[in-house]
């Protein structure tokens, strides 16, 4: 069975596309690499909180322990 010219121009059309999309695909992924002035001022919300975070947590860990000690030496 032979192609029609009209499904061959579809074809090569079709593959030019995907041919293109590929490419314009992959200048997206390389130009996501580069982190721009939000991106590096949102890293550094993102690590202050946590270290804030982190900080809260140790604090928290702390007066537990004291109070613990507290209690202990109430009990003796």
């Amino acid at each position: 069975m032979k192609k029609s010219t009209g499904s061959k121009t579809f074809i090569v059309s079709l593959r030019a596309l995907l041919v293109m999309l590929a490419f314009s695909s992959f200048g997206m992924l390389t130009a996501c690499d580069n982190e721009g002035p939000a991106e590096k001022m949102g890293k550094e919300i993102d690590n202050s909180v946590e270290d804030a975070g982190d900080a809260i947590e140790d604090a928290g860990d702390s007066i537990e322990d004291a109070a613990d000690d507290a209690k202990d030496e109430m009990e003796q």
